[in-house]
């Protein structure tokens, strides 16, 4: 009997040795060691590159990063849990708060936190964009973004700027030199498409130096699907809309010493009555139209479709005498509400477009006007 109480109570003295020793391991530091960076205090901090959180001999298990708004910043976890890194772009000038958690092998927790601030930049730059945010606008309208430096990290600037629709169709981005660039689908965009612009350039690094100060959304829609045919040997023009004809309307083309350009054009700006001066388009004195109706530009180079009432009316449809714009009947001062430049004018939005075929000139230059619907698809991918 003496026998058995004493294994009993030797069994009874291990277990309670065993549970003491997990209860010590339970007070025990976390062999967990989280480090972040940059460290607390930091100033100028970069805003890409410059924010990792790591842990070794444990896995993260949380992390947030939050600006001065108590706005979180998205980032990323490898698949070791052992690495944080923001997903984007930090904001310049902006202090942040960091704060993570992690585990051991026996769950126990190390914690640390931190703030920082980003760099607070000399030279900044931002976007001028166009269409502008509840614009209705015609199916050939791209997304235009002209930038008032010359960028050189034109990827991360591309990056950080978002282009959808609704309904989802694929849209890419194509740079013009170092301070123009265009979205758009491969073919013009559906009526009712809704399209967003997402500038989130704060912070963006475009060039040595030089930071992004921009954070914009703004969104348009795409009222109708309207392109008007110019056919220049013919000297008409065929208007549909929406897969309808609605109207043929004869025209005066460019005087084969002046040709109009072929091509796609997206009507980009329209005038009840504006000034048309040669001097400004490279043909010197030849003309200086103080009162030109119903103005509709189609390319930053001087193309225009507009009223014209300096022709006689038996011009329009059987001659070709312009400078290289695209001429419509109209009366002067442009108050006649029936004419063909009239009714044009008042049938057309920003974003339509006229497609001029059969002239004897080159084709339109995709970056002169809003036209970049005359590169192929392929080649605007490739942004080159």
């Amino acid at each position: 009997m003496i026998t058995a109480v004493t294994l009993l109570l030797g069994t009874a003295c291990g277990g309670d040795d065993e549970a003491e020793e997990k209860k010590e391991k339970g007070k025990a530091p976390s062999e967990a060691v989280v480090k972040i960076a940059p460290k607390d205090g930091a100033k100028n901090v970069a805003t890409s590159g410059g924010v990792k959180i790591t842990a070794s001999k444990g896995k993260l298990t949380k992390v947030t990063v939050t600006d001065s708004k108590d706005r979180e910043v998205e980032g990323t976890l490898n698949k070791s849990r052992s690495l944080w890194k923001p997903t984007g772009h930090l904001a310049s000038s902006t202090k942040y708060a960091v704060n993570a958690v992690a585990k051991d092998s026996e769950g126990r927790e190390a914690a640390e936190s931190a703030s920082f601030t980003t760099v607070v930049p000399r030279n900044t730059f931002i976007g001028q964009y166009t269409p502008e945010d509840g614009d209705k606008v015609g199916a050939g309208m791209p997304v235009s973004i002209n930038f008032n430096r010359a960028i050189t990290n034109r990827e991360a600037v591309e990056r950080a700027i978002s282009v959808t629709a609704e309904p989802k169709v694929e849209i890419e981005g194509h740079w013009f030199g170092n301070q123009r660039l265009d979205f758009r689908p491969e073919e013009y965009w559906k009526k009712d498409t809704k399209v967003t612009l997402d500038l989130n350039l704060d912070g963006v690094e475009g060039a040595e130096g030089v930071y992004g100060k921009q954070r914009k959304q703004v969104s348009f829609t795409v009222k109708r699907h309207q392109v008007s045919v110019v056919d220049a040997k013919k000297k008409q023009m065929t208007v549909t809309r929406d897969g309808e004809k609605i109207k043929t309307i004869p025209i005066t083309a460019g005087a084969p010493e002046n040709s109009t350009y072929n091509g796609k054009m997206v009507i980009s700006e329209k005038y009840k009555v504006t000034r048309m001066n040669g001097e400004t388009v490279g043909f010197d004195d030849e003309y200086d139209i103080k009162d030109v109706p119903h103005a509709m530009r189609l390319s930053t180079s001087g193309t225009f479709i507009h009223g014209n009432y300096w022709a006689g009316k038996a011009t329009f449809g059987s001659a070709n005498v312009s400078h290289g714009c695209v001429g419509l009947f109209d009366q002067r001062g442009g108050g006649d509400s029936k004419t063909p430049a009239a009714w044009f004018y008042k049938n057309s939005i920003i974003g339509d477009v006229v497609e001029i075929k059969k002239s004897k000139d080159k084709t339109i230059q995709p970056d002169n006007g809003l036209n970049g619907w005359n590169m192929d698809w392929e080649k605007w991918k490739a942004k080159q």
